[in-house]
């Protein structure tokens, strides 16, 4: 693969994924809360929290595993993706059919409910589309994935537009995510016949086989949703949909921004996973790299995240939700945390210790839990922010100390001083800047960080373009430069 089909990539993802997520996905959430009020997007984002449950449950680690088997050396691509694909299917349609059976338990409307069911449905569709990264991740075509992303937001917007122009009420609204995520894995879909053929094979002595691997990393994944969207629940049934609201805007947008650490991860993690069956010199290379440029975007996406909060929620859901700008404040800063937890996650899902993983999860699951019913009911919002910035630095922490045990890893803090220092000119190019417009003090504080990264030599190009090279010629080169 060349430089430039490299850099051709890299870039293309992120433009893309800054346009699909920065752009429409606020677009959708502004005509959203100007259509449903504080209430009744709080009850839209617990549909959300809903969708977010039964993913966890239908994921049964299946994509990351996939992703790590056809990326080793002479494995049966074709073979594996049709068994899998049957059993995405199969889990999701269980998950459609046994939801409705635990709605009665909760007090919530009868629009909420149905809104839940459809949830539900769109799992089918949701699930079997995250299938189809793998096949990307493998052949670093991640910018098929954010070109279908974009496709799907475009699409998730118009018919967001459409109920509110048509006034189709709050179901009209939950109806937009089964639309656009029915889209999504369509195209998807279609784009991946260009890299492998397969055809749906019911295999349960392989399916078997295959869970029996990745069912700790499913498990984790429904543990993960307890610390990352069970605060929603909870405020939902503590507090009601207003108080969902107001944290939910914030909580969007801070979501919204965690693609950069998943675009990462699955742009490596396939590396990685090669890397360090073959040479663990090479695994390092390419784990310290990534650590470092993490530790890159990290900074101006969370600096100018908090310094801009109040602007953000304001362009976002207007005048109505200013009480969720300290919200947003709490979670900014947590992205710092949900960064290096994907980077430690990522290691050792390539290690193969997801059941060690899972149980690290499950304990700060136990702790979010507890944490949220304490405080929850005393600081509503508040609480479940502090809580939610508590959690994942425990996260961040406890997978490191774990990363360290299993696989003898330390990241390098080689040249994070200079990163450190780039961002400290960051700052006070924003402190300085402030009487400027929104979008012109971000942009040139933006500029002041990369002149001052480029100045300071935090990275090169070369080590960028070599996390993802493929020929064994650019890998040597690659080595040898960082070593």
């Amino acid at each position: 693969m060349s430089t430039r089909k490299i850099a051709y990539n890299i870039i293309f993802n992120s433009l893309m994924k800054v346009v699909t997520t920065v752009v429409l996905s606020l677009v959708s959430i502004r005509l959203i809360t100007g259509y449903l009020g504080k209430e009744g997007f709080g009850d839209y984002s617990t549909i959300l929290a809903f969708f977010a449950f039964f993913s966890a449950i239908a994921d049964l680690g299946i994509g990351s595993i996939t992703a790590r088997e056809i990326a080793r050396e002479g494995a049966d691509e074709s073979g594996i993706l049709g068994r899998v694909a049957s059993l995405r299917i199969a889990s999701s349609l269980v998950v459609f059919l046994v939801a409705p059976l635990f709605l009665p338990f909760f007090s919530y409307s009868l629009p909420v409910k149905l809104g839940i069911w459809i949830a539900a449905g769109a799992i089918v569709f949701s699930t079997f589309s995250i299938f189809l990264n793998s096949i990307f991740q493998k052949n670093i075509a991640m910018d098929r994935i954010a070109m279908v992303e974009f496709m799907g937001k475009v699409v998730q917007v118009a018919a967001v537009y459409m109920v509110v122009m048509l006034n189709f009420g709050f179901l009209g609204i939950a109806a937009t995510l089964i639309v656009s995520i029915s889209f999504n894995a369509l195209v998807a879909f279609m784009l991946s016949r260009k890299y492998i053929k397969f055809r749906f094979i019911a295999d349960v002595p392989f399916w078997k086989s295959f869970l029996h691997n990745s069912l700790p990393l499913g498990g984790s994944a429904i543990i993960t949703f307890f610390y990352f969207k069970m605060d929603t629940i909870l405020l939902s049934v503590m507090r009601g949909s207003a108080a969902v609201g107001t944290y939910s805007v914030a909580y969007k947008v801070m979501e919204n921004l965690t693609f950069f650490p998943a675009l990462l991860a699955g742009l490596i993690l396939p590396l990685l996973s090669r890397a360090l069956s073959v040479d663990r010199n090479r695994f390092r290379v390419i784990a310290d790299t990534t650590f470092r440029v993490f530790l890159i975007i990290a900074i101006p996406v969370v600096v100018g995240g908090v310094f801009f909060s109040g602007q953000i929620i304001s362009i976002v859901s207007g005048s109505g939700f200013q009480d969720s700008i300290p919200v947003l404040e709490l979670l900014i800063i947590s992205l710092v945390f949900i960064f290096f937890g994907n980077f430690f996650n990522m290691i050792l899902i390539v290690g193969n210790h997801q059941k060690e993983l899972m149980k690290t999860l499950l304990v700060v699951a136990i702790v979010n839990i507890i944490a949220n019913v304490i405080l929850i009911p005393r600081f509503s919002y508040i609480g479940a922010a502090w809580t939610s910035l508590g959690t994942e630095c425990m996260v961040a922490l406890l997978t490191g100390l774990l990363t360290f045990r299993l696989l003898g890893y330390v990241p390098s803090f080689e040249r994070a001083g200079r990163v450190g220092l780039a961002a400290l000119i960051m700052v006070i190019s924003l402190i300085l800047m402030k009487p400027l417009p929104f979008l012109a003090s971000g942009f040139l504080s933006v500029c002041f960080y990369l002149g001052a990264l480029w100045i300071l030599k935090a990275a090169s190009s070369a080590e960028i373009a070599g996390l993802f090279s493929k020929r064994s010629e650019q890998e040597s080169l690659f080595v040898d430069e960082v070593l």
